[in-house]
């Protein structure tokens, strides 16, 4: 478990490091949108008041939403940890559940601190622009969601 709870820390840590240089430091919330390898990555701010791709959010979205929201991210972490920790898994397991339990810490903080997610990665390619964001975070969450699917469970024996 102890491995679970340092890669939670280190996701958490570097998701809150990069949001505070960037949203603060490169004052991206005012500039909107930074250029750093064109066209296939900018800093675009995008503040995400609802879950995955801002759905069932907005600025106008009522304050008991935001905790709401904040309500079932500590549930969901809460329920990993407990499963995690009666689930026989190796060590790509308790890593999966360290990022998706870091990752969802991370945007529970924003959603306290900002009441929102901040959201400023922005990646486009071969002539599609791609109008969302995402952070550090939310790629965290969906490593540890995935290597949850890959990394756990019980090994069935194939019958011959």
């Amino acid at each position: 478990m102890r491995l679970v709870y340092w890669t939670a820390f280190w996701v958490f840590l570097i998701d809150q490091v990069s949001k505070y240089l960037i949203v603060q430091v490169l004052d991206l919330k005012t500039a909107g949108t930074i250029i750093v390898i064109d066209p296939l990555l900018k800093f675009r701010m995008a503040w995400n008041y609802g879950i995955n791709f801002g759905i069932f959010g907005g600025p106008d979205t009522p304050e008991y939403a935001r905790w709401i929201l904040i309500t079932i991210a500590l549930i969901i972490c809460v329920l990993v940890l407990f499963w995690i920790r009666r689930e026989k898994t190796g060590n790509l397991g308790y890593i999966s559940a360290g990022f998706l339990v870091g990752g969802a810490l991370g945007n529970v903080v924003d959603r306290i601190v900002y009441g929102a997610v901040a959201d400023f990665l922005n990646m486009s390619c071969c002539g599609i622009e791609n109008p969302y964001s995402f952070n550090v975070a939310d790629i965290s969450i969906f490593i540890g969601a995935v290597g949850l699917i890959f990394f756990t469970g019980e090994k069935k024996e194939k019958r011959a």
